[in-house]
């Protein structure tokens, strides 16, 4: 097998995956009262959907940044899966990756937070558009923290590509945050994070998730990145599921106590 074919081959995988995702999530019945009349916004030039769990004025916020190839509404069916106490509301900002050529996927232009190149840990680091989304993501806890919600009670979730954006813009946020979700990704940049990472999050709560099965980001790749951080002295909670590169209801439903939990 030629490398273009196997290069094809995991493009597929990566893309066929991010409908699963989509598909599984959306085939369970809505019951979140907001999750039908949902919107497309874009606001300060960053395009996202806004939700509410619970009742009431929000003061604490998730972040949530989708993969490769998906689209802003790629997560929002979790929210009502979440078992989140109603008694707590929690906005939800999910912000909408612009389209760009991805090289790996022969230039084809898609939602991506980056561009990746190639296989290797180094054709997956594209700095200029990591520089990019970060900036995204740090724009957001800025409105957030405009709107009332302190730093300290908004979680940065992320899945693929965008737990990498997580990984990258939480590492070195100059504000303390409630702490980071990444999900079947990686470190980029792991030889920068040393020097560059911010001392007010170095002792946030990590959760690091991924599956035993993904093809398109291997399990190694999860395991090196959680052993990194943990050797720079961050606090990372690993959980690992019989699964491909996608979510389940079991770590849905675990996502939702690990939030409880942070924000109890």
């Amino acid at each position: 097998m030629t490398r273009d074919s196997l290069l094809h081959i995991l493009t597929v995988v990566c893309i066929l995956s991010l409908i699963t995702i989509s598909s599984y999530l959306k085939a369970e019945p809505q019951h979140h009262n907001q999750a039908n009349t949902m919107q497309l916004k874009t606001i300060n030039d960053i395009s996202r959907i806004e939700l509410q769990s619970g009742e009431g004025t929000p003061e604490h916020a998730i972040i949530w940044l989708h993969g490769l190839g998906a689209t802003a509404d790629d997560f929002v069916p979790i929210i009502p899966h979440l078992g989140l106490a109603a008694d707590r509301p929690i906005k939800f900002v999910f912000p909408q990756a612009a389209d760009r050529p991805i090289t790996v996927n022969g230039g084809m232009r898609m939602p991506g937070w980056y561009d990746i190149k190639g296989l290797s840990i180094q054709d997956k680091q594209d700095a200029q558009g990591m520089a990019e989304s970060a900036a995204i993501v740090a724009k957001l806890i800025d409105e957030l923290i405009d709107q009332g919600i302190p730093s300290t009670n908004i979680l940065l979730f992320g899945f693929s590509q965008g737990g990498a954006v997580v990984y990258h813009q939480g590492l070195r946020h100059p504000q303390q945050l409630a702490g980071l979700a990444c999900l079947s990704t990686y470190l980029p940049f792991a030889e920068d994070v040393a020097t560059q990472a911010s001392d007010a999050n170095k002792s946030i709560p990590i959760l690091v998730n991924h599956g035993s099965f993904d093809a398109v980001v291997p399990v190694s790749m999860g395991e090196a990145s959680v052993a990194t951080l943990k050797a720079l002295g961050y606090s990372v909670e690993w959980q690992q599921y019989p699964m491909e590169h996608q979510v389940m209801m079991e770590q849905i439903e675990a996502l939702g106590k690990w939030i409880d939990s942070i924000y109890q």
